[in-house]
């Protein structure tokens, strides 16, 4: 699904954010991403869901070189992939439906958008979406009276309605107390099962992304320094990643090795 090739970006300050990453996902793979603050993880996001140039080097989605197309054309990429930030990014004041459908906007026109505010269009589609994350319920409730974790079952439930061959996760679980993160991890991993989608998620939470995911990727100062399976990674090597990270607010402070996690901990050169 991804190819990237030395990709680099380097923001106007000469702030290198991702330095030569070489990266392939495969189609409808299940992929944590994980990495200490300004390890580039966001920035990362941002190329693969085409928002952000890269400075040097090739992406490659689906087969298509995305640094080479515009206008349409890249528009039309960009409705394959996507993404669920931790800001949630819903309009609070319009109902649970406005925003589900929302995830029809990279299709529709303008004008069918507008129509869509006054005389909701498609609402079979936001209804079955809204089932899939348990919300059925709420379709016809204002979204700002929704709970943090209802919140961002409701922007699942739009990318849902989108329907990309890919989802992107930038931190989605960060502001939710752990009981509700583990279950819309659990809920991104089903969803993305069952529709065969291929699925990138960044977690500040290492624990999650040692239990729940097979393959794990990790970033420092911009740079791919871990990919593979979360087994091979040991305690001791994610707490040197996160050694800038003060007590209790280290994101491995309460992660426990499982007995099968391996003595050390093989970084990329």
């Amino acid at each position: 699904m991804y190819t990237l090739q030395g990709v680099s970006k380097i923001y106007p300050n000469d702030c290198a954010a991702l330095q030569a990453v070489d990266l392939h996902l495969a189609a409808g793979e299940r992929v944590a991403l994980i990495g200490p603050s300004g390890a580039g993880k966001t920035t990362l996001f941002r190329v693969l869901n085409c928002t952000l140039r890269p400075s040097a080097g090739t992406l490659t989605i689906g087969g298509v070189e995305s640094t080479r197309l515009y206008g349409k054309r890249l528009r039309h990429l960009r409705c394959r992939i996507g993404t669920i930030y931790q800001q949630h990014n819903l309009v609070p004041r319009l109902r649970v439906m406005h925003n589900v459908l929302a995830g029809h906007l990279g299709h529709w026109s303008t004008l069918r958008a507008l129509i869509s505010l006054l005389r909701p269009l498609e609402l079979g589609t936001a209804v079955t979406a809204l089932r899939q994350v348990g919300l059925a319920e709420k379709i016809f409730q204002r979204t700002d009276h929704l709970s943090g974790g209802e919140q961002q079952r409701v922007a699942i439930a739009r990318t849902l309605v989108q329907d990309p061959e890919v989802i992107l996760a930038d931190e989605p679980v960060a502001s939710l107390d752990p009981v509700l993160a583990e279950s819309v991890v659990r809920l991104l991993l089903d969803l993305a099962t069952r529709g065969h989608k291929t699925l990138l998620v960044s977690l500040h939470s290492v624990h999650l992304a040692l239990e729940y995911f097979p393959r794990l990727i990790v970033l420092q100062q911009g740079r791919l320094v871990y990919d593979g399976p979360p087994q091979a990674l040991s305690l001791a090597a994610l707490q040197e990643l996160f050694v800038d990270t003060p007590g209790d607010a280290s994101p491995v402070a309460h992660v426990h090795a499982p007995s099968s996690v391996a003595r050390s901990c093989r970084f990329l050169p």
